[in-house]
């Protein structure tokens, strides 16, 4: 029964990501996107899109990769990925996270969740490529469905943009093309990067 206890314990704990906001707007509601949505919506999209990855792929994993990537936002925060200040201090925050929360499971899982976890933070397998990938593209489609609202709202620039978001082609050439394509036309004018 602690084994199971501690099973719950975890699934009670992971329920505090649908109280993560992120900064993607959702495409049909006037209203910002939480973690558990985009961690739901990236594992769907890696199951969609896998034809579409460089390599072969593991497409289980990929898919756990995708269900467990964003956990540790729950005690770090989605840090935004426009934000440099931020980004320096998240790897350290997103560690500290990750050894309270996979710790709240049974030893053998702990271990098995925070590899997965580790490898897609490393991103050096196909696996962790590709759904490196599939998670920025999945703003860029929320962009691009919002006319690049959530961009504009916070001033990022159309080169900000592209510069970030060109890693999608570590993971999946095709991806990075029709990512490309979405950010130019939800952001032709880099003169206008902020709405009035």
């Amino acid at each position: 029964m602690n084994r199971l206890r501690q099973q719950m314990a975890f699934l009670r704990e992971i329920d505090r990501l649908k109280q993560v906001q992120r900064r993607s707007l959702l495409l049909h509601e006037e209203r910002w996107e939480n973690s558990a949505e985009h961690s739901w919506h990236v594992a769907m999209a890696v199951w969609v899109l896998a034809e579409h990855a460089n390599e072969t792929v593991d497409v289980c994993k990929v898919i756990q990769m995708m269900l467990l990537h964003d956990i540790v936002e729950i005690d770090a925060g989605d840090t935004y990925v426009y934000d440099e200040a931020a980004m320096a201090a998240k790897a350290e925050k997103e560690q500290r996270a990750a050894e309270r929360l996979f710790g709240l499971l049974p030893a053998d899982q702990a271990r098995r969740f925070r590899a997965i976890w580790d490898e897609f933070e490393a991103g050096e397998t196909p696996e962790a490529r590709f759904a490196a990938a599939v998670d920025r593209l999945l703003p860029v489609t929320h962009n691009h469905g919002t006319g690049g609202k959530s961009w504009r709202m916070h001033g990022v620039s159309r080169e900000q943009v592209l510069a970030r978001n060109r890693a999608i082609e570590a993971g999946s050439h095709p991806l990075w093309q029709e990512a490309r394509s979405m950010i130019e036309e939800a952001l032709p004018d880099e003169g206008a990067n902020r709405e009035d």
